[in-house]
């Protein structure tokens, strides 16, 4: 059997309140499926009670590190567990992630523009979900240039936002010019098979997507966004495999906050099904 490549890099923990399993569940199914490790990657907290139903309170953070030592400890030299933070991209909030982020050894931030929160609607819904969807792509790009994360999550769940008007071919313009943006960052983007759970059903981003990021060079790392263990690397051999087919040879992991390269070929050969 091929030696353990690949980590889950985008799981999350009771503490965001919408998640089931404690990390230690997590990495047991994470050596069924043949992974190196899991990165814990929780919904960051936010002040003022910012988005506060789906993310651990400020008050939290010491409990959500220490939950992670524990597993690590209890999976040492079997599976691998590591500190990340999916971290809200919010113009305002940057001081607060920075200061953060800053708090723990983390080995990954995710950089996330959630939609649906009831903060995100408030501020740029006007009624036009057109016009909200290319408001998302500037956002992405902006969250690309503060230089506080190392990927960008799931870089089209806005489709679920006013999915009846979701328009790939309409929206490329935009599109390509929020990656044309997050391609001078060096920021690497994700590739979310939970999409496939919601109402477009389909991984994000969408096939059209991944291969305008290919055609800059931008690396891709994949996740699961797995609320509950059992979704640990679901569809990884799918993710891999579209990769693939969009003409990357390699997938993105990051361990202390650095990118590393994995041939896509040797990542697919390490898994178990």
């Amino acid at each position: 059997m091929p030696a353990p490549l690949l980590y889950e890099t985008h799981m999350h923990t009771p503490l965001c309140r919408h998640a089931d399993g404690l990390p230690g569940e997590y990495a047991a199914r994470a050596a069924q499926r043949g992974l190196k490790g899991i990165i814990v990657t929780c919904h960051s907290p936010m002040p003022n009670g910012f988005s506060a139903p789906v993310r651990m309170r400020p008050e939290q953070f010491d409990e959500y590190l220490a939950l992670i030592a524990a597993a690590e400890r209890e999976w040492r030299g079997r599976v691998e567990v590591l500190p990340g933070l999916e971290s809200d991209y919010f113009p305002g909030m940057e001081r607060w992630l920075e200061q953060l982020h800053a708090r723990a050894p983390f080995h990954y931030i995710l950089g996330s523009v959630h939609p649906h929160i009831r903060e995100y609607l408030d501020q740029y819904f006007r009624g036009n979900w057109p016009e909200f969807h290319r408001q998302y792509y500037r956002d992405l790009a902006a969250a690309a240039e503060t230089g506080l994360f190392d990927s960008l999550a799931h870089p089209d769940i806005v489709k679920n936002q006013g999915a009846e008007y979701w328009d790939v071919p309409a929206l490329l313009p935009d599109i390509r010019r929020a990656l044309d943006r997050i391609a001078k960052t060096g920021v690497a983007m994700e590739l979310n098979t939970s999409g496939l759970l919601k109402t477009i059903k389909e991984m994000n981003p969408a096939p059209a997507i991944i291969r305008e990021i290919q055609q800059r060079g931008i690396p891709m790392t994949v996740g699961a966004d797995a609320h509950e263990p059992s979704r640990v690397a679901d569809h990884y051999e799918e993710a891999l495999t579209l990769l693939q087919e969009c003409g990357f040879a390699s997938v993105s992991v990051f361990l202390h906050r650095q990118r590393r390269e994995i041939p896509i070929a040797d990542a697919l050969a390490s898994l178990r099904r």
